[in-house]
């Protein structure tokens, strides 16, 4: 299926798609600098540049979008329908690249939180999953 948007309308749409700084990252960290935990943002010295670090315990935290990132949720299966080979490759690798970022996050003795965009709907939840992690 071709696309529905002109070339120039679709590169529009993609550019206003960012890595860093995204609303579910804003939310969680306002909400874990409300919990009263200090952390430090996009350590580049570590694999994966994980989004939140804690330093002093050890422990990083990744806030993924659930498309980007292929989340098991209605929202992370969505395939889409136009240029089908591209996204599920591109998926594909970054599920496997989060994959080997975790793994040498731990070799190197860091603890690994992943925080789905879709999670920060249950704030409560969110914020006990939080808790028990970073304590």
């Amino acid at each position: 299926m071709t696309d529905v948007f002109s070339h120039e309308k679709r590169s529009s749409i993609m550019r206003t798609v960012h890595s860093k700084n995204t609303s579910p990252e804003l939310f969680v960290r306002s909400l874990i600098h409300h919990l009263g935990f200090r952390y430090r943002l996009y350590r580049d010295d570590l694999p994966g540049k994980p989004d939140l670090v804690f330093p002093g315990k050890n422990k990083v935290i990744f806030i993924h979008g659930c498309f980007w990132h292929g989340h098991a949720c209605k929202r992370g299966r969505r395939t889409p329908k136009s240029n089908q080979d591209y996204w599920i490759a591109k998926i594909e690798g970054n599920r496997k690249r989060d994959k080997d970022n975790a793994k040498s996050l731990k070799k190197l003795g860091w603890e690994v939180l992943t925080i789905w965009e879709c999670e920060i709907k249950d704030i409560n939840m969110l914020m006990l999953k939080i808790v028990v992690f970073l304590d």
